[in-house]
């Protein structure tokens, strides 16, 4: 598809809440996709909004401080949000089994528990699904084409006590056929249990997702430009990556060099690709594997930010025994090819560019000519620099999604409040809001006016800053490995006071979604059942 063929996805002026399904109200917890998560998205459409961002939907485990980027898969999903209201629903749990559970808080995730907890229900759920005989279960593990080296993954991880694939027995490390198909007969149960798990979740999330579209939101999904070394995707396609192939550990790993969020770079620990591989087999299986990734990330959600853009047109390479990723390298990405391929196979895409970061004039021409909408952030606009390209009114192109800070900052209170800037930037960002410097508990409004306000296309609020809460409910600070991904926001705060509010800055601003054409219906309380 040639770029006269190919039409940029269109995005009307619009505006919407990131929230990570985790940090939704529930009572077991986490936020999940049940009841909840409903009531949530009849909150979006009665703030007139037309998009809910969420962060990555893998499975997350302990070993990455439970962090949506560092996850087990690119393809499953994860188990901690299948709703247990909706297994009871469907008749996999009774009442009962509801009786005397723990109490858990409404603010934050405690993952220890909460993994217990549900791994108890998932079990229980499991037991009364192998009485009986279901074939649209039969359909999802014949027709879903990555499900089998997952849940065998899953299942040889769990008789290795957690162990990394890459410390397993060396015929199962390398994938000799033999030791699969035995390892296969002999975990039989286990894997069963995984494909449950994924059936589920499969089932719940398109529930959800056409809940969402009948009230008219849009699911803005996350893709890793990276996926975790130790997971079912390298040790099933480990032939893609730069691995060892004795070792099968990393020669490389990914990163960023030194940059806002820190003085010694990150240093990720992710295996690189083989871009640069003369083997035309393998480059093809390379391509087959991201063609297969993004078409499942579009059957779950409807637009999705490309995480690490710059990836694409360079990538920090960074030596695997090093420390930090200060002495990495820039070596050169795909490009545009890889996009022309993806579109050639998929048809029209609607991406958006994490152009965050060290970003040079290549990276802005590979956005620029694949149309892709880029992000405005308003944490990062305001310095000595009139001409900074985060300023409101510096936008020259509609094309761009403007946020007052992402999951990675700190919330807009904190920030404000925080060392991180001084006094004069304080009295800027005021000035610049036509605001009064010592109104300090406006802030969020005041950046949130900003945002809404300004040319781009579309507006994304974090539901910290809309709640116009402080530091202690950031959602992830790069570069640290505690306290992150817990933060919760109770039901209390999601009421008709913040959704009237934040409704009338939609239509101020001509962000709802009556000032453009949607498939918006009204879905009532009543009407909206989740059955």
């Amino acid at each position: 598809m040639t770029d006269t063929e190919r039409q940029p996805a269109a995005y009307p002026r619009s505006s919407g809440i990131l929230a990570h399904i985790t940090s939704l109200p529930s009572p077991y917890g986490i936020g999940d996709m049940g009841p909840g998560t409903y009531e949530f998205l009849r909150f979006l459409q009665q703030s007139k909004q037309s998009i809910w961002q969420i962060l990555p939907l893998g499975p997350t485990e302990s070993a990455f401080a439970n962090s949506p980027y560092m996850t087990v898969s690119a393809f499953a999903g994860n188990p901690l949000i299948i709703s247990p209201d909706l297994l009871f629903e469907d008749g996999f749990l009774t009442r009962h089994q509801f009786d005397n559970i723990q109490v858990f808080s409404p603010y934050s995730v405690d993952f220890l528990s909460v993994t217990g907890f549900k791994e108890k229900l998932l079990a229980l759920s499991f037991s009364k699904f192998q009485q009986q005989k279901n074939s649209d279960f039969i359909e999802f593990v014949e027709q879903t084409e990555w499900l089998a080296d997952y849940c065998l993954f899953k299942a040889l991880k769990e008789k290795s006590a957690g162990k990394p694939w890459f410390s397993w027995a060396r015929d199962l490390t390398q994938r000799k056929p033999q030791a699969l198909e035995k390892a296969g007969k002999l975990l039989a149960n286990e894997i069963r249990y995984y494909q449950f798990e994924q059936f589920i979740f499969t089932r719940q999330w398109q529930r959800l997702h056409d809940f969402a579209g009948q009230c008219g939101i849009q699911i803005f999904g996350d893709i890793p430009i990276y996926v975790s070394h130790d997971s079912a995707d390298v040790w099933s396609h480990q032939d893609i990556f730069e691995l060892d192939a004795t070792t099968g550990l990393p020669m490389r790993v990914a990163g960023v060099p030194p940059d806002y969020f820190s003085e010694t770079g990150q240093k990720w620990g992710n295996p690189l690709y083989r871009w640069h591989t003369e083997n035309t087999s393998t480059y093809s299986r390379l391509m087959r594997w991201w063609i297969s990734r993004f078409q499942h990330m579009f059957q779950q959600v409807d637009i999705a930010r490309v995480d690490h853009f710059r990836g694409f047109e360079s990538y920090w390479a960074v030596p695997q025994e090093h420390k930090t990723a200060i002495d990495g390298k820039w070596c050169k990405g795909p490009g545009k090819k890889f996009f022309d391929v993806l579109f050639k196979e998929l048809g029209q895409l609607k991406i958006i560019a994490e152009d965050l970061g060290e970003i040079t004039e290549e990276v802005v021409a590979l956005r620029d000519k694949l149309q892709f909408p880029g992000m405005k952030i308003l944490q990062f606009a305001f310095d000595d620099n009139p001409e900074n390209e985060f300023l409101p009114c510096n936008y020259t192109s509609t094309n761009s999604f403007v946020y007052t800070g992402t999951h990675d900052n700190d919330t807009s209170v904190g920030w404000f409040l925080s060392d991180k800037i001084d006094d004069k930037i304080r009295k800027r960002i005021k000035n610049s809001a036509n605001r009064d410097l010592h109104d300090h508990h406006g802030i969020h409004k005041d950046l949130i006016y900003l945002a809404m306000s300004s040319i781009a296309n579309v507006c994304i609020l974090p539901l910290q800053d809309i709640l116009g809460f402080g530091s202690d409910c950031r959602m992830n600070t790069p570069g640290t490995e505690t306290g992150n991904w817990v933060w919760r926001c109770s039901e209390e705060f999601l009421n008709e006071e913040v959704s009237g509010w934040l409704g009338e800055q939609a239509e101020l601003f001509r962000r709802s979604p009556e000032e453009h054409k949607t498939s918006s219906v009204n879905v009532s309380a009543q009407d909206a059942t989740i059955s």
